[in-house]
């Protein structure tokens, strides 16, 4: 049998300025998500917990924390950007340009910007890429631009931690009596 790795992420290598990469999962915002978010960052303002407040606004609802937005575009992002980085070093140019709300589904696309050898850390380089969130519709939610350290490959720290068994896989033919095939 043959051992296929998992999707392992990109490396410095694999970046390449003008590359835009769509991440595949999109993610709906739902009202629990918001009041939880609130709750653990202490944020207070009642436009995100308070349906009161919310329909008196002009948005005639409760808003999603912009912060929490952020958090998803960054987490969508690490499939195809930061796998394999060890270090933020810079989010720049944060805009938020279209609220969310409960019920949006967000989707988020980066592309690369800029790449560089690190001079301090020759197994690693510095990669920027410009990152964008849209709604559902389609409308520009959230931009920002990030700089990261990221791995070479074969880099010694950058190795899987996968552990070894202590008993091999079975062969395909020695599936259970009775299974489903």
């Amino acid at each position: 049998m043959t051992v296929k790795d998992g999707w392992q992420g990109r490396f410095y290598e694999d970046f390449e300025v003008g590359d835009i990469y769509r991440h595949p999962l999109g993610r709906t915002v739902n009202d629990t998500d918001n009041a939880w978010f609130t709750l653990l960052t202490m944020n207070t303002n009642q436009s995100h917990f308070n349906a009161q407040v919310g329909e008196a606004s002009e948005f005639g609802k409760r808003l999603v924390v912009s912060s929490f937005t952020l958090a998803i575009a960054i987490g969508q992002s690490v499939i195809d950007v930061t796998q394999n980085a060890f270090a933020n070093l810079g989010l720049d140019k944060v805009k938020f340009s279209h609220p969310v709300f409960d019920g949006d589904t967000l989707w988020s696309e980066s592309v690369v910007l800029a790449k560089r050898e690190s001079s301090s850390r020759p197994d690693c380089g510095l990669v920027t890429v410009y990152t964008r969130t849209l709604n559902q519709h389609g409308k520009v939610a959230l931009s920002f631009e990030r700089v990261f350290y990221v791995y070479k490959k074969g880099a010694a720290r950058s190795a899987s931690l996968f552990p070894e068994a202590d008993t091999p896989m079975p062969e395909p033919q020695q599936q259970a009596a009775g299974a489903p095939s």
